[in-house]
């Protein structure tokens, strides 16, 4: 069987949005959301925007599979699906379009995307500093593609959700603050990988307890997104992103609390 690439990526997406049931909506307006912004990304690595394309490529399948496989586990009735995401999932169809986004957003980036970069970097390249830095560029190198999608996906949203006068005044600086979360969360992400690949390192145990920590990070702030109100001022104070707290080296097992 080929390895996944872009394309085939693109082609699971499609294929779940023809089986997407009709009353799931929100996760529908998410997926094809996601799906212009992967689509944005391979256009990026043709356009050779980044130091390691091949690289890139194997991550954004691996980053995009978490999300598809989380999907398809609520799909199925599962309950295996992780908080983070059952909690984005489960928000009432009844939220406007843009926090239905922001949650998938918020769910896929602080929980999966450590995970994500986890799996397509090895230990030993984590030791190689050259090799880590020129993996920390591409990953910095994605928010200019993402930034550059703010403007034409809240334009799609507009489309499709009815937007309050409020929101209509605040849309410039929604823009705006929207770029600097994903900066903002792109920097935590990376801790957090730096955090789980030393707790790899450290055994199966180590790294299980890790996960589950940025699991519950993760939904908590899904939780806050879930209160009424002005999401993005809201996140203005308290910041988009999760940052794992230094764990406790030297103790085996590890012990919580």
């Amino acid at each position: 069987m080929p390895e996944r690439d872009i394309a085939r990526v693109v082609a699971a997406m499609d294929a779940r949005l023809v089986r997407m049931p009709p009353e799931r909506s929100a996760q529908r307006l998410f997926l094809e959301t996601y799906r212009r912004t992967t689509l944005a990304v391979g256009a990026a690595i043709a356009d050779a925007q980044f130091e390691d394309p091949e690289w890139v490529e194997r991550w954004d399948v691996v980053f995009a599979d978490l999300y598809l496989d989380a999907l398809d586990l609520d799909l199925a009735g599962s309950p295996d699906v992780p908080r983070p995401w059952r909690l984005a999932f489960d928000a009432p169809e009844s939220l406007p379009a843009l926090r239905h986004v922001l949650l998938g957003i918020n769910a896929h980036i602080n929980y999966d995307l450590p995970q994500a970069l986890l799996a397509v970097i090895s230990d030993a390249e984590f030791a190689d500093p050259v090799v880590v830095a020129r993996r920390a560029r591409d990953h910095e190198r994605i928010d200019g593609v993402l930034s550059g999608r703010v403007a034409a996906e809240d334009d799609e949203l507009g489309v499709v959700s009815a937007r309050s006068l409020l929101d209509r005044v605040l849309q410039p600086l929604n823009r705006l603050s929207s770029k600097r979360f994903l900066r903002e969360a792109r920097q935590k992400v990376w801790h957090n990988t730096v955090e789980l690949q030393q707790a790899r390192v450290a055994g199966a145990q180590e790294y299980a307890a890790r996960l589950a920590e940025l699991e519950v990070l993760s939904a908590a702030r899904i939780a806050d997104l879930l209160a009424p109100g002005q999401v993005l001022l809201r996140l203005a104070v308290a910041g988009f992103g999760v940052t794992l707290p230094p764990a406790a080296r030297g103790a085996s097992p590890r012990t919580n609390g």
